[in-house]
């Protein structure tokens, strides 16, 4: 009986690794970007191989805006908040000639950009701060299942790329732990992560205001404070890992600048590491933006991901659907 040589059983190890995972990602088109994700699972959770990775180390991280759900026109957190101004507006008459306000209410989100981030950081301190953790949990749920998408006219959380969540599912199931580490408020996340992504809240990373502890009407309460905590974006991201899960990731998933950091971090351990970004090419479908982009700005993960060994998943060309 004839020896099978090295290379064909590599070779044959390949093939069924991308069979077994038709059925766990249908959503994205056979391709590189598939074939790199099934071989890296392979090669790390294929007993006896050198790449071989235990389960408690097999960490994945993912950003959230632009890389789990959609970011456009805005972050979703920001649309909430703007919603909640004109909520509570009638009891706050000033903020109709007071800025950032004034543009918020107006429905001018042009010049509310043009006063950046700390008029953002205003609005998302006034909306935010001085509730109850569970009232803010409430609000939070309850937008969440009233709320529309501007254009789309879809809930929020039906905005979600179903190819990631079946990647997310595919991880999973090879052992991997899945993580959020988003610039997003980690409070935000928390109200849906799990009954949406299957993150339970212990494994979002992100953004927040401070907390404190008072005693409501004789209730031990924790409330939002208006004072900012953590920025967990740019270089932010790679601590914010390191103080909420304390061991260098394996995977990591982005799609913009604000994730590179992350990305570098993840890539640059020992061992097979992967770095991902998704890139938005599909005006049809979805949007088409990159370097120009207000929101989900892509230029330096563009320019050097070839360098790094970063794959980029061509939204257009590597996803045969988008949204559930």
């Amino acid at each position: 009986m004839a020896r099978t040589t090295l290379p064909v059983l590599l070779a044959l190890l390949c093939v069924s690794a991308i069979a077994r995972a038709q059925d766990a990602l249908p959503s994205w088109n056979d391709g590189a970007s598939k074939q790199a994700i099934v071989t890296l699972v392979e090669r790390v959770t294929t007993e006896g191989s050198a790449d071989y990775v235990e389960p408690g180390d097999r960490i994945a991280t993912f950003d959230n805006d632009g890389c789990l759900w959609a970011e456009q026109p805005v972050y979703f957190q920001l649309l909430f908040a703007v919603d909640r101004i004109r909520a509570m507006a009638p009891d706050n008459p000033g903020w109709m000639t007071t800025e950032p306000y004034k543009s918020v209410l107006a429905g001018d989100m042009e010049s509310l950009a043009k006063q950046g981030h700390k008029a953002i950081g205003e609005i998302i301190a006034r909306t935010h701060a001085g509730m109850s953790t569970e009232q803010f949990d409430d609000t939070v749920r309850e937008w969440l299942e009233t709320a529309r998408h501007p254009t789309t006219g879809r809930r929020y959380t039906d905005m979600v790329y179903k190819p990631m969540l079946e990647l997310l599912e595919y991880l999973r199931k090879n052992g991997f732990q899945t993580f959020i580490v988003s610039g997003g408020g980690i409070d935000f996340l928390r109200v849906f992560a799990e009954e949406v992504y299957g993150i339970p809240s212990h494994q979002v990373v992100g953004s927040g205001m401070k907390t404190g502890y008072e005693v409501r009407n004789g209730v031990p309460t924790l409330v939002k404070l208006a004072e900012l905590n953590f920025i967990d974006d740019k270089e932010g991201k790679p601590v914010g890992i390191h103080q909420h899960i304390g061991r260098r990731p394996f995977f990591a998933a982005g799609n913009s600048d604000g994730d590179f950091q992350m990305l570098e971090y993840v890539t640059a351990g020992d061992g097979p590491r992967f770095g991902l970004l998704v890139h938005h090419t599909d005006a049809e479908r979805e949007w088409a933006y990159d370097r120009d982009s207000h929101v989900g700005r892509l230029v330096r993960g563009l320019d050097e991901a070839e360098q790094r060994g970063w794959v980029v998943v061509d939204m257009a060309r590597d996803w045969a659907t988008i949204f559930p």
